[in-house]
């Protein structure tokens, strides 16, 4: 039971990172971040059409990624902890880029999800 869950706790929280960074946005609403905007390259002149194509790849990767994690705990597989480790890591990197107060929670999951890996937590899914 306890493997079900941390697999699709990987495989949600891995989808939420292209949810969140391809959300449309409304002209008559402000949206709570621009995926278009990131302060690491915007400082490098980067335009916005790029650095918005960039946020959405590494989401997209750190998605995939999750999902391979995920289905490593399934699996049973003794190599999702690190598959684990590199999508959080993706995630940090794409959040700390783009940083945004609004995608503080997802800096905690993934945050959680280096700390649960580094204490191999819970013990019974490894």
């Amino acid at each position: 039971m306890t493997a079900l869950l941390v697999g699709v706790f990987l495989i949600l929280h891995g989808l939420l990172h292209p949810g969140v960074w391809t959300a449309p946005q409304q002209p008559d609403k402000p949206s709570p971040f621009d995926p278009g905007h990131s302060w690491a390259l915007t400082a490098a002149h980067v335009p916005a059409a790029p650095a918005r194509a960039w946020a959405l790849a590494l989401a997209w990767y750190t998605a995939v990624v999750y999902a391979v994690a995920g289905a490593g705990v399934f699996a049973g597989s003794p190599w999702w902890p690190t598959a684990a480790l590199v999508a959080a890591a993706s995630g940090l990197v794409l959040k700390a880029l783009w940083f945004d107060p609004w995608l503080g929670i997802g800096v905690l999951l993934d945050v959680s999800v280096i700390v649960a890996v580094s204490s191999t937590w819970p013990a019974s899914v490894y």
